[in-house]
């Protein structure tokens, strides 16, 4: 009997190694599933933003189209029609469907 439960605990310690290493394998491949990729998102998001200029045309996260007119600190003037212009924060801001287009056909 006490054979038994010595047996059993010596097999109970492998297992929980074998636990710890199925924790670590989920964490990697929720790191390079879902975690590593929308940074990387992100960082293209911010680099875009900082790499806009007056005569841009972009969308807003409102799904405006327009172009910048002019640009101060985090804020841009955006032309969304013939003398219709609105200030809008520079975080909701995206590239318009054409420019990502050639964007993502450049970098081929």
């Amino acid at each position: 009997m006490i054979q038994n439960s010595i047996l059993l605990q010596e097999a109970a310690a492998g297992g929980g190694m074998m636990q710890i290493f199925m924790i670590v394998a989920l964490i990697a491949i929720f790191y390079f599933f879902m975690i590593r990729p929308q940074s990387k998102k992100q960082k293209e998001i911010r680099k875009f933003r900082e790499g806009l200029q007056v005569g841009d045309k972009v969308i807003t996260a409102g799904g405006i189209h327009g172009v910048i007119k002019a640009i101060k600190d985090n804020n841009f003037s955006l032309e969304i029609a013939n003398n219709v212009i609105i200030k809008i924060d520079k975080g909701s801001v995206y590239p318009s469907a054409a420019d990502a287009s050639q964007a993502a056909e450049g970098n081929k």
